[in-house]
């Protein structure tokens, strides 16, 4: 009898064989691009030095995919993570989908198939429309944003700046939403008991840290005129404040 296992070699077999199709894309459409670059007149350098620079300038969201994998091990096993995180997927979506499926199935851990799967579908699902419907609205919403923008140039630039601030506001309310944790009920009563607990922090002193490294990025650019770190304040914001979560966890929880 088959028995199910969370990193059975035909998981990775499939998960292997999408990820594949994907790289190949990526490098179809990187040589037609670059052909085209050509045929524009950009200069070989040019187009050499933007590869690069691109190439490096994903190591830190990779970072974060991996640390996004990591997390999902102990539930999923290690290729469906793999396979969500490395096409379309945000580990801000990916967790609690995963968490919030098997609090509903009341369970733990995954021990069945029809347990994987489901999980698997409500990770899938809920992202899988944005492959539908971007050619369907793309050129409809493009067009009308272009409209906005000739228009009322000002207008424009208010919508765009209200959508960034809704997206960033989404994610904050991941990196607050333990704070609430150091209150509690005492005696089953409406009296709250404040408990002074540092570890419903540490997502916030996380933030303040990739803030802080970004505006010292921002300082160095201005002071000495390093034009390079526009490329990579991000990263190194990024990647930095995610090595120093690690200390910082520790100390906390002791």
């Amino acid at each position: 009898m088959f028995k199910f296992s969370l990193n059975s070699p035909v998981i990775y077999i499939m998960v292997a064989i999408v990820i594949s199709v994907v790289i190949a894309q990526s490098v179809f459409f990187l040589v037609k691009a670059y052909k085209r670059g050509i045929e524009l007149g950009m200069e070989k350098t040019v187009l050499n030095a933007t590869i690069k620079r691109s190439a490096l300038f994903t190591i830190a969201p990779a970072v974060a995919v991996f640390m996004g994998v990591v997390s999902l091990v102990n539930m999923l096993g290690v290729a469906l993570p793999w396979l969500r995180l490395s096409i379309i997927g945000a580990v801000t979506y990916e967790l609690p989908a995963a968490q919030q499926t098997m609090l509903t199935m009341g369970i733990d851990t995954i021990t069945n198939a029809k347990q994987y799967v489901t999980v698997a579908f409500v990770m899938t699902f809920g992202i899988a429309a944005s492959l539908i419907l971007a050619p369907i609205t793309c050129r409809k919403i493009t067009s009308g944003m272009l409209k906005v923008k000739d228009k009322d140039k000002k207008w424009m630039d208010l919508l765009m700046t209200s959508m960034f601030v809704g997206m960033l506001a989404a994610f904050l309310g991941y990196i607050v939403c333990d704070i609430g944790l150091v209150f509690e009920t005492v005696n089953n009563e409406k009296q709250l008991a404040f408990h002074y607990q540092l570890e419903y922090w540490i997502p916030v002193f996380v933030m303040a840290i990739s803030a802080g490294l970004m505006a010292v990025c921002g300082i160095l650019l201005k002071k000495f005129n390093w034009k390079w770190l526009n490329d990579y304040a991000l990263p190194i914001s990024m990647i930095g404040s995610m090595a120093l979560a690690i200390p910082l966890s520790l100390i906390i929880k002791g």
